[in-house]
């Protein structure tokens, strides 16, 4: 303590200097905190205000990464099936963002295929600098040429060491993010699938109900048209295209191994005409399957179907009427089929697995 007064003594002004420089640094680091606490707690406020809507939590988490993190701009992508979908952009250039648009299967050494891999975070210096550009990988020379980015930042978003998706964000120069900044954007990583999470429950909750519903109407018109099957078809119809995105689809009975629809709904009238005769579906049809037992068939791509069976008369005036992912569900009684649920969307979008299970949800 003596030494330090005598050296203050000596020298008051150098003395004045050092204390407030470190008053200084003690006032950005509180500052940066504060900032960040803020942040923090405004993307909070966003997901409490949005329950079950996603898009202004994952607009407000980047607003706030990149600025805190001093990024050019930054894009949240969501994973499903392999591949990569960009839900938010942020100050993404022009020239990169139809590019990132596209549905992304990411090479196995790229940064995005790294955290696939299971990596827990990525961060590169330099990316125009590494084996994977000069590679010639077209996300990573997009990334690069269209983009403009150098740096890259990538913090997965998991749950149970599932991958959900992914925050990257992007500086148009060489210059590393700081542990801050990573611990930062790791932690808005965490709000989002906090917010994914809230938002699944509340949309199975409601779809729930919406299955109990269509259940009880569909069983209030069983029991008001007692002998006639017309209208008990149709609101099953109704039921399933309001509930599954369906834009059309039809209900048949079998016997006999023959198949007749006996209700369509959403169906072109050319392609509901040819639907509605009675025939035997060949053996290795979608609709023979489930006589032979499967508890359902889904078909991605109809049209691909129909270019693999040219001979298929129903399948060509199925590919014809515009329709693609299809779905078979049996109608069995005492494990017995007597009939079938045909669903179709016009675009190439799989059923989900609860949708198949339930039958008309």
């Amino acid at each position: 303590m003596t030494a330090m007064l005598d050296e203050a003594a000596a020298d008051p002004q150098q003395t004045i200097a050092e204390l407030r420089r470190q008053l200084d640094e003690r006032t950005a680091e509180r500052d940066e905190a504060l900032e960040q606490q803020t942040a923090t707690a405004e993307v909070l406020q966003v997901i409490n205000s949005s329950p079950g809507d996603l898009v202004p939590v994952f607009d407000a988490m980047l607003e706030k990464a990149m600025r805190l993190c001093e990024a050019a701009f930054g894009i949240l992508w969501l994973y499903d099936a392999g591949r990569l979908n960009a839900v938010a952009m942020r100050g993404v250039p022009g020239a990169f963002v139809d590019f990132a648009r596209e549905p992304l299967r990411p090479g196995p050494e790229t940064g995005l295929g790294r955290l696939l891999r299971g990596e827990r975070l990525i961060h590169i210096t330099d990316i125009s600098s590494d084996e994977v550009y000069r590679s010639g990988d077209r996300l990573r020379v997009a990334t690069v040429e269209l983009g403009g980015a150098r740096t890259l930042l990538l913090v997965p978003l998991r749950k149970n060491d599932a991958l959900l998706g992914i925050v990257s964000v992007y500086r148009q120069e060489v210059r590393p993010f700081t542990d801050k900044q990573i611990a930062l954007l790791q932690s808005f990583a965490a709000q989002a699938v906090i917010a994914m999470e809230n938002a699944r429950l509340i949309t199975e909750t409601q779809e729930a109900l919406e299955q109990q519903t269509a259940t009880s109407e569909v069983l209030g018109v069983i029991n008001s048209s007692p002998g006639d099957l017309a209208p008990v078809f149709d609101a099953i119809l109704e039921k399933a295209h309001s509930l599954c995105g369906v834009a059309t689809g039809a209900l048949s009975l079998t016997d006999g191994g023959v198949a007749r629809t006996m209700a369509i709904r959403g169906a072109p009238r050319a392609y509901a005409e040819a639907m509605g005769q009675p025939f035997r579906p060949p053996s290795e049809s979608p609709i023979a399957r489930i006589m032979q037992g499967a508890p359902f068939v889904q078909i991605p791509d109809m049209a691909e179907l129909a270019r693999e069976n040219p001979d298929d008369s129903r399948g060509q005036a199925v590919a014809a009427a515009g329709l693609r992912t299809s779905l078979f569900l049996p109608l069995r009684r005492e494990g017995e089929m007597i009939g079938y649920i045909t669903a179709y969307r016009r675009e190439v979008r799989p059923f989900r697995a609860e949708t198949r299970c339930s039958g008309i949800s």
